[in-house]
């Protein structure tokens, strides 16, 4: 397998294992399942329960801080897009398409959208929580600027 696939593969699997944790997973999953299903007989029911399963490790590896069965699932799937590019490698088109969609190109450096994940932990928040791209004046409704 030339370079390129093995880079898009790497990719694949990478943006793959970041949309495990965002909002976004159930479409991400799907469009995943139909990658692998079409052209090569897969049932994409089974391959929707095996993202699944992959889903619920890295979540949980995720509130662990277990950055090691993260990697594991992403050199799983990166496996199985390599061998799927192997054996039709006019599906890297589709597999280019699918990064696009999952995540677009920035406008001069400013994501254009995508998923959130938040965790806090390690006891009660007594502050304000903000999360957001870019925050430009804030106000917190106690009359103190930042």
């Amino acid at each position: 397998m030339d370079a390129e696939l093995t880079a898009l593969a790497a990719a694949g699997a990478t943006a793959l294992v970041q949309q495990m944790v965002t909002e976004g997973w159930a479409q991400a999953r799907d469009r995943v399942a139909r990658f692998f299903s079409r052209d090569s007989g897969g049932d994409e029911d089974v391959l929707v329960g095996e993202l699944e399963e992959a889903r619920a490790e890295v979540v949980a590896a995720h509130d662990a801080g277990d950055s090691e069965t993260t990697a594991d699932v992403r050199t799983e799937w990166r496996s199985r897009l390599r061998r799927r590019l192997a054996a039709d490698p006019a599906a890297a088109a589709e597999l280019r398409a699918l990064l696009d969609e999952l995540a677009p190109d920035t406008d001069a450096g400013v994501p254009q959208g995508g998923g959130t994940y938040n965790h806090i932990s390690g006891g009660v928040i007594h502050g304000t929580v903000i999360q957001a791209g870019s925050v430009g004046q804030l106000n917190t409704g106690d009359g103190r600027r930042p």
